[in-house]
């Protein structure tokens, strides 16, 4: 006891005479951890509870969907809280809503996916590939003419937009520092949000002043892409530049390298793969649009090589004239709009991986 005592006594010194004495009150209590299989436990409840109390009221998936999503929010949190404190809670509650929205911001994607691959695969055969729709009335033929156009005016609008995108992006990051570089940001970025349309109409006045009113042909929808694709290309092409350090422009001017020469060997090669990868996807951007196609190339069922003579057919205005305007019987129609649509997103598909792969060759390599 005498042991204790003088313990106490010492403890009391150290502290000093004014200092209080510590409770087990003020001890912080140790909070728990809830287990792995804890959310998963309390998602498939709440989806218990709320089917059985829809079961009575009457059952709807979207319903119950909602529903489960509330109530396993509010039971993560309460259950949370009680065992592990008000923080952690509070993270488990905003894991749950950032998940939930991204799950909902997948639902349409997969709904897309879904229903444009389940009616596009019946006719996803050779014969969509290789035929095109002259002399077709009902079933058979394909969109050949269509693919091959497509093909045609994306290259050409690619041909045009890429340089002047990647030049102007240049000038801008290097060169300009002005009331002229001021006007240019400003106008290229008013030039991204106008609607597809409006460069649809653009195109065709245009030709239409020089050919004649009524004028179609390929070219003049490729002029109107390149119109949506230069500002997507220059905002890539700009972020990119803008991201290589300092010390390497120094470091060629260091060694006397002029400037033009720093921009071609050393800063461009260094951005190559997000420049690279801005150029694919702006492509991927502007190979669906169908408004501007509709105006200044029209549509015809054979195939046209030659962009600068007549109509050609494209794969966005081919779905979109077979569903609007189809013949008798109305399924064939149907079937190759949207195979239509299920190539284009292959397409898309196709040039998001390449992108990936060029970003991944052109990437910088360090050790």
């Amino acid at each position: 006891m005498s042991t204790g005592t003088e313990r106490n006594d010492l403890d009391t010194a150290e502290r000093g005479l004014d200092a209080p004495a510590i409770t087990p009150s003020d001890v912080p209590r140790v909070q728990g951890t809830l287990p792995r299989w804890a959310p998963w436990g309390i998602l498939v409840g709440a989806a218990v509870v709320v089917g059985a109390l829809l079961a009575v009221t009457g059952f709807s998936v979207g319903l119950w969907v909602f529903l489960t999503a509330v109530l396993y929010a509010v039971a993560t949190y309460a259950t949370s809280r009680f065992v592990e404190g008000a923080r952690r809670a509070a993270d488990r509650l905003v894991t749950v809503i950032v998940s939930a929205a991204f799950l909902l911001a997948m639902v349409p994607l997969a709904s897309v996916i879904v229903t444009v691959v389940g009616n596009g695969i019946a006719r996803f055969d050779p014969a969509f590939f290789t035929n095109s729709m002259r002399g077709v009335i009902g079933e058979g033929g394909g969109a050949y003419h269509a693919i091959i156009g497509t093909l045609i005016i994306t290259g050409l609008a690619a041909v045009m937009s890429i340089p002047i995108g990647v030049m102007t992006a240049v000038y801008l990051v290097e060169y300009g520092h002005g009331r002229l570089s001021r006007a240019i940001t400003f106008f290229v970025d008013v030039m991204t949000g106008i609607p597809s349309i409006v460069a649809g109409l653009f195109a065709y006045a245009l030709f239409a002043l020089v050919f004649g009113p009524g004028v179609r042909m390929g070219f003049a929808g490729a002029v109107a892409l390149t119109v949506l694709m230069i500002p997507i290309v220059v905002r890539s092409t700009e972020e990119m530049l803008k991201i290589v350090p300092n010390e390497l422009r120094e470091a060629a001017y260091a060694l006397g390298v002029p400037k033009w020469r720093t921009i071609l060997k050393v800063v461009i090669p260094t951005t190559a793969g997000g420049i690279a990868t801005g150029i694919t996807l702006a492509i991927a951007r502007v190979i669906g649009e169908t408004a501007p196609l509709l105006v200044a190339v029209g549509i015809t069922t054979g195939v046209n090589l030659n962009p600068f003579d007549n109509r050609m057919a494209t794969l966005p205005v081919f779905s979109y004239y077979s569903y609007v305007a189809p013949g008798i019987p109305r399924e064939p129609f149907i079937d190759r709009a949207w195979t239509a649509a299920l190539v284009l997103m292959v397409i898309v598909m196709v040039l998001n991986i390449v992108a990936r792969i060029i970003s991944r060759a052109f990437a910088p390599k360090t050790r």
